[in-house]
């Protein structure tokens, strides 16, 4: 009896020894196989070697695969069933930013443990599946720009834990479900799709951005029409109604009669505005550029694109202002006459009353004014700051603005010349082409866009770094106080420029309160008193601009309140640090390390105790050792032209 039961033991053994507990070793034959069906230019892992947790991308704990990383690896074809059963331990999967197509594999339902699954940019296709909503351990969940169709299920309120939700840039259909309820959910995007009807009530706390591209009404957007018809209503009673004759006629002669009235009205304000030439340009600028608000008699004429009917910019009305009777006094000699002072050994190729006839635009506003851009007449072009709020006597200002142009660093913006008068006060700068990096961080990010990649964002910090760092030389109590990513202005080579230095003094506190949101290290209390180690952790704060690509009050930060550094602490705790990245960036795998590096020094500079922060010659000296290790590996002919 028991000889004939044994081969009958054995054979059931065999038969289920394939269904028992993964280990390693079956996490390791599953990733071989997703290298099989997907490739990759980076999955060079090397099969001999027993361990995956050695390979790229791939973290172990309690030896077992807990984290698939393989972003932007050129990953191409469909994801094959029967490779997620065997890696049920997995708590990150990122394959994002590659070319994946098909629908999701089901067995990736075996993935209980999964937080964290990032399947943004690739050609997934198909609804978005049922399975996925048993995935109750999900935090974070992005399936945007993809080719997913189909509805939004209901299902995901079954995702409790769930604080990221981006759908957008799919071809989802229909309505938001009403009753669509995530208690947790922190960031919902679900804009350039097919959807349509109202926003549900407990959605329309999320930002206008979240749903745009959409045929979507209710906040926040407009009240819905109360003769729309949603699906399943009955429409047949608003479906079989013709206007009669009689209501026809009336709309023909009602128009008429409109227009009739709208000419009458045209015609007397044309006569009015041809009797009254004489209207003070103030008056016209104060309607079309409210931000200009100039004391004193202006040039007739009306204001056209930014300038005034004689030539006269916004810009130099200001200026114009500055004498209170619309005329330059520069270079008249008479008592109390003002001019521009030009600082050192820099060209006066042009006075103020070139400046009057300048045609400008307005770059901005910032902390200390508003900034222009001024083409002279001879095709000179220099930038314009307009200062607000300066409380200091004019001899403390020229002491102190003298002092700023004779900073001479070749990562600073070098102030030309500047102006005093009782009511108005303008520095000149280089004009720097090339703008902010704010613009060039935050701006266009469609087609024709320039890649900000790992060369060009290192040498903007490291030109940056330097020239905080001269600015720190010139004894202990000089710092910078207004570090922040529009303050760093760019050449056509992507050389960075420092401005706006020197000035947090000569403002009044009206100025303060807001200034330098997301930057100011927590130990400031006086904005026009910060320390150099204050400007350290501003700068930190910059860094994590440049590799997260999220400016220090970006809306999506995870909770409301949280600063980017403790944003950016958080998820390195959680080891998902690739995370943090900036989707530009994780093009380029070959610098991960040094990026990394990057990281770790703009953490260091974001310390919450001052003490804790390097000085800005270590953090300089560091991000050079950084760059010159990257090119030195990974040298690139193209980007030789960078410092």
């Amino acid at each position: 009896m028991l000889t004939q039961t044994l081969p009958i033991l054995l054979f059931a053994f065999l038969i289920l020894f394939p269904l028992a507990r993964p280990d390693l070793g079956s996490d390791r034959s599953s990733l071989l196989a997703l290298r099989s069906a997907v490739g990759g230019r980076t999955l060079f892992w090397n099969a001999t070697e027993q361990s995956p947790c050695d390979w790229a991308g791939v973290k172990c704990e309690d030896n077992r695969v807990t984290v698939l990383r393989l972003p932007g690896v050129a990953l191409s074809g469909q994801l094959p069933s029967g490779i997620f059963g065997n890696l049920t331990r997995l708590r990150t999967l990122s394959l994002r930013l590659n070319a994946l197509t098909g629908q999701l594999p089901s067995d990736l339902a075996s993935c209980v443990n999964l937080r964290n699954l990032y399947l943004q940019g690739n050609l997934l296709s198909g609804e978005i599946p049922d399975f996925l909503f048993t995935l109750r351990d999900l935090v974070r969940l992005n399936l945007a720009s993809n080719n997913f169709s189909g509805g939004i299920s209901p299902g995901f309120n079954n995702l409790t834990r769930l604080k990221t939700l981006f759908l957008e840039n799919n071809q989802l259909t229909g309505l938001i479900p009403p009753e669509l309820d995530i208690p947790k959910l922190e960031q919902f995007n679900v804009s350039n799709n097919l959807l349509n009807g109202p926003v549900p009530e407990k959605l329309q706390s999320f930002q206008v951005d979240s749903f745009l591209g959409n045929s979507l009404c209710g906040l926040p957007f407009e009240t819905c029409s109360t003769n729309v018809t949603l699906p399943g209503e009955n429409n047949k009673n608003n479906g079989g109604k013709k206007l009669s004759g009689g209501a026809i006629a009336g709309i023909v002669i009602g128009s008429v009669l409109a227009f009739l009235l709208i000419l009458v009205i045209f015609l007397v304000l044309c006569r009015k505005k041809s009797s009254n030439k004489k209207t003070s340009a103030v008056d016209i600028a104060t309607v079309k550029h409210p931000e200009v608000e100039i004391p004193g008699e202006k040039p007739e004429g009306d204001v056209e694109n930014g300038e005034y009917g004689n030539g006269y910019s916004v810009a130099a009305a200001a200026a114009a202002a500055m004498t209170g009777n619309g005329k330059a006094e520069a270079n008249s000699g008479g008592v109390g006459a003002k001019k521009l002072v030009f600082f050192g050994n820099a060209a006066r190729v042009f006075d103020l009353e070139d400046l009057l006839r300048a045609s400008a635009e307005v770059l901005g506003k910032g902390t200390f004014g508003t900034a222009y851009k001024a083409v002279l007449e001879m095709g000179t072009v220099v930038a314009v700051k307009r200062l607000k709020d300066v409380t200091i006597s004019e001899r403390e200002f020229r002491e102190k603005i003298e002092a700023v142009g004779a900073m001479d660093h070749e990562n600073l913006v070098p102030l030309r010349a500047y102006y005093y008068s009782r009511d108005e006060k303008l520095l000149v700068h280089d004009y720097m082409t090339m703008g902010s990096l704010s613009a060039l961080l935050h701006g266009n990010k469609g087609a024709g866009r320039t890649p900000l990649n790992w060369d060009i964002r290192s040498a903007i910090a490291l030109g940056a770094a330097r020239g905080i760092e001269y600015l720190h030389s010139q004894g202990p109590s000089v710092s910078h106080g207004n570090i922040k990513s529009s303050n760093i202005l760019l050449t056509n080579s992507y050389d960075a420029r420092v401005s706006d230095f020197g000035l947090a003094h000569l403002v009044g506190p009206s100025s303060t309160p807001n200034r330098v949101a997301g930057y100011r290290a927590p130990e400031v209390t006086d904005p026009r008193k910060v320390s150099q180690k204050a400007d350290v952790y501003s700068f930190g704060v910059l860094l994590l601009e440049l590799l997260t690509g999220k400016a220090p009050t970006h809306a999506l930060l995870n909770e409301e309140g949280v600063d980017l550094p403790r944003w950016v602490q958080s998820i390195v705790r959680e080891e998902w640090t690739s995370e943090v990245f900036d989707l530009e960036l994780l093009r380029y795998q070959n610098v991960e390390e040094e990026m990394v590096q990057l990281l770790q020094l703009a953490v260091d500079c974001a310390a919450q105790y001052p003490d804790k922060r390097p000085s800005m010659y270590v953090v300089a000296k560091r991000i050079d050792e950084l760059r010159r290790s990257s090119l030195r590996d990974n040298h690139n002919p193209e980007f030789d032209h960078i410092k």
